[in-house]
Formats: structure tokens, sequence, C-alpha cells
């Protein structure tokens, strides 16, 4: 019995809802591992879409869902997504819900950090959420955080309190910004404590025993590898580690449990935010894919920026996430082009690489070497199988395995779950 991690192998966007909704069927246990409120899968069932930006998906099947001590959770956002849900039928309690005891809460004065710096007219713009992300993880790492266990222990969670306001009030002087009473964060916390709190557990000694009774455990990556905070176009990513690797420290299992890592890789390359896209296309093709992929943002609805498939950066991030296989999605998007290029390599200061740099200014300074393959007219949308799709498109599909060094484990022809080529099941590997 395989467990496996998804993860997207390029800047997030890439369709992970509805794969990871695919697999969930077959999966006992689906994991967040890392991330917040601020990444976004949809999910397309019997024509109703789910929006969901911190639950895992699977609560949308009734699977068990697990929050792991990995992500940073925002309590008020928590609990607006489980109502959300709730008017549209789904079932969300204790009986299909856990979140780690020991996950990091995100504050009102996390979201306002993260807004203040965002919105200044000094500094790097990273092109964040504002939603607190960032400024959480920081607390975190500087072990002064709120974590949902304080929620238990009213008698402690002031004095905790007033530490983490000993930072964020010295930070708040300094950005001219007034400072936060302890009590406006006690009551901010203790207002929504009743309604997480039934939710908490001991998440890695649950999936321990979910694993030792052979149950399949699905973890589900947010936005994607090139955002990692290591091994991202840095300081353009997120705040969290978000290759495969994250999944074992950001849930409490070891590295052991995961046996099939599956990166889901768009067709073509999109961007929200901020930093280096070397295949970006600012002109008619980018248009025209973000037209015909409906290319905004799920939870932002900011415009993503596009450009042509970067076969660099997803052999890179299958090595730094040990992809076993892609799930290759948007093909259709590519239908009725007449070429379609690739990027198989860079050249920077005149020599050509096949890595992406981890210098900032390097980053911005290669210029992708395309190959141009002949595009396709027939349509692919919907297609089911290898014999519905055009010869040029299954030509296009070999070219992306052979210069990403990782088979198609499963390709996507449409955002309904059923218009899928299955290659290889990841959970029969």
């Amino acid at each position: 019995m395989a467990n496996v991690v998804v993860v997207g192998s390029q800047w997030g966007d890439e369709g992970k809802g509805k794969i990871v909704d695919w697999l969930s069927e077959q999966a006992d246990v689906i994991v967040r591992f890392q991330g917040g409120h601020n990444a976004g899968h949809t999910l397309v069932i019997d024509g109703t879409s789910y929006k969901l930006s911190l639950l895992p998906s699977g609560v949308v099947r009734g699977k068990m869902s697990v929050i792991g001590n990995g992500v940073v959770l925002d309590p008020h956002a928590f609990v607006a997504e489980v109502e959300k849900l709730k008017a549209q039928g789904v079932v969300v309690t204790p009986e299909n819900l856990r979140i780690a005891e020991n996950v990091t809460l995100i504050l009102s004065l996390h979201r306002e950090l993260d807004a203040l710096r965002e919105n200044s007219s000094t500094g790097t713009k990273i092109g964040t959420t504002k939603r607190g992300i960032g400024p959480a993880y920081e607390d975190k790492v500087g072990r002064r955080s709120i974590r949902l266990m304080d929620l238990k222990n009213l008698d402690t969670l002031r004095g905790k309190v007033e530490r983490l306001l000993a930072h964020h009030n010295a930070l708040r002087r300094g950005l001219d910004q007034e400072e936060v009473s302890a009590d406006v964060i006690y009551e901010e916390l203790t207002s929504v404590a009743d309604q997480v709190l039934p939710f908490m557990d001991s998440v890695w000694k649950l999936l321990d025993g979910e694993r030792k009774d052979g149950k399949r455990i699905l973890f589900e990556g947010a936005q994607g590898a090139l955002l990692d905070i290591d091994h991202g176009t840095y300081p353009f990513v997120t705040s969290s580690n978000t290759v495969a690797g994250q999944a074992a420290s950001g849930s409490g299992l070891g590295p052991t449990a995961i046996d099939y890592v599956l990166g889901i890789t768009k067709a073509y390359t999109t961007r929200v935010g901020e930093g280096p896209f070397p295949t970006e296309q600012q002109n008619e093709v980018g248009d025209f894919l973000g037209t015909r992929g409906h290319e905004f943002g799920t939870v932002t609805g900011r415009k993503r920026r596009c450009g042509w498939f970067d076969a660099v950066l997803v052999r890179q991030t299958v090595c730094t996430s040990g992809i076993s296989g892609i799930a290759l999605t948007k093909l259709d998007v590519l239908d009725g082009l007449d070429e379609i290029k690739i990027c198989v390599a860079y050249e920077l200061d005149g020599e050509r690489i096949d890595y992406l740099p981890a210098s900032q200014g390097a980053q911005e300074r290669v210029k992708p070497i395309y190959e141009t393959l002949p595009g396709w007219k027939e349509s692919t949308e919907g297609a089911r199988s290898w014999a519905d799709l055009p010869a040029q498109a299954i030509k296009y599909v070999r070219q992306v395995e052979e210069l990403i060094g990782a088979p198609v484990a499963l390709l996507s022809t449409s955002p309904e779950r059923e218009d899928t080529i299955l290659v290889q099941n990841p959970f029969q590997d």
C-alpha cells in the first residue's frame, strides 16, 4: 500500500485540486503539511465547484483529513471556510477533520504586518496574499508563536500573548503604527477557541496509527516547488518548504512513510506575483494562454502571468522533490496553436546552462533557449485515452517527459475529474 505526496512542480496553480480529488477516492487519509489559507484548490464535483484554501481536499469526499503541524492556521479563516462548506452540504466535524495541536496560529497582527510590508514603497515587493502567512512563520521560527494547544490553557495564554507583543509592538512602533493591546489579541483567540479546539489532536500519533493499520495516506502540498523558501526563486517565494520532503516534517511522519511523489505540472507555465519568469510571454501568446486557461488566482483573483513550458525548471524540481512521475494538466489549453515552444536550456552571460542559478541577479539575467514543436488544430479537451489525442499532442507530451526526466503518470484534459488519462496509478506503484 503506497503513501503518495502531491506537490506542484512549478509556481503553484498547476491544477492540484482536481488531481488530489481524483486520488482521494483511493486514499484513506488526506494531509495538508505546509502553507496556510493563501493556497487555493478548486474541486469540481458533479458540476459543483468547491474552493478550498486551508482545508484538505478530502473533506469534500468525507475522508479523514488532517491539518499537520507544518501548516500555519488562521482560526477565524478556518471557521469561515468550514461554514462555507457546510452551506454547500459538506459535513465537517472532528470525525473527519483533525488539526495538529502544535500548529502555529495566524493572528490579526500577522495580517496587518504582511499588508504593511507589501504596501510599503521601500524594500522588496514579494507579491504575497497579505494573509499573514510569512509573519506567522517568522514567529514560529522565532519561538514566540501562539499554537493551537495554547488555547486550551487560558491561564498561561495571556503571558504568551504578552511575550509575542513584546516583539510585534516594537515592530509596529518602527512602522509608525499603534501598539496592539494584549486584551485585544486575547479576546481574538478566546472568542474562537471553542469552535477550533474540538478538532485538535496529536496528529503525528494519529497518522502513525493509520499507517500501521495499512491505510493509504495522501499528502497534499500547496503552492509549488519553485516557491520553496530554500529551493525556490528567493526572495520571491512563500515562507515554508513546499518540496515533497516537507510532507514528513510537516506531518510528524518520517520520510520512510513516503512511497511515491507525484508532481503536478501544467503544460505551460504560470506565475502569480513578483519574481523572475524566464519564459513569460507578455504578448498575444501570453494573452491566449491566460484566456484559454482561465488564469486567475483561486484565492486572490489576481491575473496570472503566462508563458511557455520551462523544462529546465521542472527538471530541477523533479530533483529537489524526488518526483516519481508527473500529472500533466491543461494540455487542452494549447489546442489551436500553430507552434509550441519549450524552454530546454538558458543562456547566462553568454554561457549555456541547464539549471536555474540560486542568485537573484542571475535569475533575472537568464534568457530561455527554445525548442519549437508543431502545434495541433484538433481538440484534446475531454480526452480519456491516448487514442483520443492528436499525434502532435502525444509528441509534445513525450518530449516533455524526455526533457524533465520523469514519466507522465496522469494526463488531465479538462477540469472534470473523469477527463484524465491514467498511465500509472501512484497508489499502486
